[in-house]
Formats: C-alpha cells, sequence, structure tokens
C-alpha cells in the first residue's frame, strides 16, 4: 500500500472512531423516530427507511421510521418545531417545499429557519418532469403547445415547489394547466400509468417505469440538465425563468442536548458512508449521497431562502 493509500486509509479509521466515540457518549431514552415528510414508497421514504435501519444497526439503538405527511414535509416540521427537544425525532425532509411556503406565508407557520437543530443531508435530487411514453410530445415546449392546443393539462405534483414551478410555466408562457396534487411520486406516476393526468414530477420514481418503456422524460427542473437524461432540457432553456434544487435533510428540535445533537449527527455521518446507503441513493435518485453536515446544511437552508424569494416569491 502506497503513502496516500496509507493516509487514506488511517483518516478512514479516524474518522469512524471519532464517530464511535460521539455515539459513545449518549443514546436515546426510548425510541428514536426518523419521521419522513412524504408518503410511503417515493424515494425519501425509502432512503429515509434505509438510514433508519442502518443508524440502527450500526447503534444499536431503538430507531424506527413512520411517515408523517402534509404540505411537503411543512406538517411535520411543524411537529417537531412544538416538541420538547429531547433527541428523540429526527425530520427527514426536502428543502424547497419548507423554503418556499416560508417565502410565501411565513407569518403563517409555526416556525422559522430557528426552529430547528440542522443535523446533515442525504443527497441533492435531481428533479424530472415526465409522462407516459405514449403522450402527445416529448419536450416542455411540446408539453405547453399540447396544453395550449387543450385549453388546459393535467399536471401532478407532490411538493408545493413544483407547483409554483407549473405556475411560473403557466404565467410566462400563457398555458393552463390543472395542477393534481398527491402524497409523493410513488401515487404520482400512479396517476400517469392511470391516465389521470399527463405529466408529473419525480424525484426517481419513473426510473422503472421508464426503463419498461412506459415513461419518458420530459424536461429538467433543475438547474442544469439532468445527468441521467442530458438531452432532455430545462424549464429556464424552454424561457420559464424557474428552477427546483432540491436537498434531503435532516433536523430536529431547537436546543437539543449538545451530547444527544452531537451523537445522532455522527451516527448519520457514519450511516451515510456505508454500502446500503450508497446504494438506496442510486437506486432511488440515480444520484450520489452527499452528506453537508450540520452547519453545510444550515447554510444550505438559509442561501437556498433567499433563493427562493428571489426565484419564487412572484
Amino acid at each position: 500500500m502506497g503513502f496516500f493509500q496509507k493516509c487514506a486509509a488511517m483518516s478512514a479509521v479516524v474518522t469512524m472512531m471519532v464517530a464511535g466515540s460521539a455515539m459513545a457518549g449518549w443514546k436515546p431514552d426510548g425510541p428514536l423516530t426518523l419521521q419522513i415528510g412524504f408518503g410511503a414508497g417515493g424515494s425519501t421514504d425509502t432512503m429515509g427507511r434505509v438510514l433508519a435501519k442502518v443508524m440502527k444497526d450500526q447503534t444499536g439503538w431503538n430507531i424506527f421510521a413512520e411517515n408523517k405527511t402534509g404540505g411537503g414535509g411543512v406538517a411535520m416540521f411543524t411537529g417537531i418545531a412544538k416538541m420538547p427537544p429531547n433527541g428523540r425525532v429526527i425530520g427527514l425532509g426536502v428543502n424547497m417545499p419548507v423554503l418556499v411556503n416560508l417565502v410565501r406565508r411565513g407569518d403563517e407557520l409555526p416556525f422559522d429557519l430557528d426552529s430547528f437543530d440542522y443535523l446533515g443531508t442525504i443527497a441533492k435530487a435531481e428533479l424530472a418532469l415526465v409522462a407516459a411514453a405514449d403522450a402527445p410530445f416529448d419536450d416542455l415546449d411540446g408539453l405547453i403547445a399540447h396544453a395550449k392546443a387543450e385549453g388546459t393539462l393535467p399536471v401532478a405534483y407532490g411538493a408545493p415547489p413544483q407547483k409554483l414551478l407549473m405556475d411560473v410555466a403557466a404565467r410566462e408562457t400563457g398555458a393552463k394547466f390543472n395542477m393534481v396534487t398527491t402524497k409523493g411520486g410513488a401515487e404520482s406516476m400512479k396517476l400517469i400509468l392511470g391516465g389521470q393526468v399527463l405529466a408529473a414530477f419525480s424525484a426517481g420514481e419513473h426510473f422503472p417505469h421508464a426503463e419498461a418503456g412506459t415513461m419518458k422524460v420530459i424536461a429538467s427542473a433543475n438547474a442544469v440538465r439532468l445527468s441521467y437524461a442530458p438531452d432532455a432540457g430545462t424549464f429556464v432553456e424552454a424561457g420559464v425563468n424557474a428552477y427546483v434544487d432540491p436537498y434531503f435533510f435532516l433536523a430536529t428540535t431547537k436546543g437539543t442536548d449538545r451530547k444527544a445533537r452531537k451523537a445522532i449527527i455522527a451516527a448519520i455521518k457514519k450511516a451515510m458512508k456505508s454500502p446500503e446507503m450508497e446504494t438506496i441513493v442510486a437506486n432511488a435518485i440515480k444520484s450520489k449521497p452527499l452528506n453537508l453536515g450540520p452547519d453545510g446544511t444550515e447554510d444550505m437552508m438559509r442561501d437556498g431562502l433567499q433563493n427562493v424569494g428571489v426565484l419564487f416569491a412572484k
């Protein structure tokens, strides 16, 4: 083994020892719940459940996952903000629905960005607008033209930012869309296959259908093109000056005991390095695990709030 390989190996060992030391000093005094702000079967749910299992296996803590749907994670984070800061509940959500709600009706919400202790991230999602393979359009320009010709076009969405993106598209192109809300990507895919909608947003739930030849990618909702569908243009390229960059992030109640917070952060960090998490992130959203850590996650949320205010509060 060469010098640099030895250094890398030693660094990995030190990281594991530090994480293990942090976890050894605290454990929950009861079950630790990983709440997931979206419905069962979607990409957030599948990644969250694997994370909970890996953390349980690695720490020996009694951890279980449960779904808390509503408002793209807003209902879940509302509950977490009101809980006692005892380190017993972790919330897994997506940044964009939370940030958009804070921009649009922050004075109505019982929380703000200062209501949470941030723990880390799982990944950054690539968000696609997809349709059935036999849909009468192949790109966003075609979808918009079809909507104008038909008078309207039904589109499914699982989180508020997705609807907001289509609102911007409608405003800037003159097309009309009948927006159908769902509990997540899995339900949206069923609506496409059942013919109830002609398009829907997906953070990876469409992959098996695309591989089976029953769905196609219409556009990237991100700022850049999708890594797995580089031929699909973005909303910006189609003349719609808006985009969505979703991060899957973890947070708990503000004021959680420092030892508890440190142990949970270490447990998440260790779990995110596991082969299980690498596999599920690749399968669920065709991406790689990305843990920004507590400080990086908080920075992402604060920077994101400013960006959402500029891009979406129109």
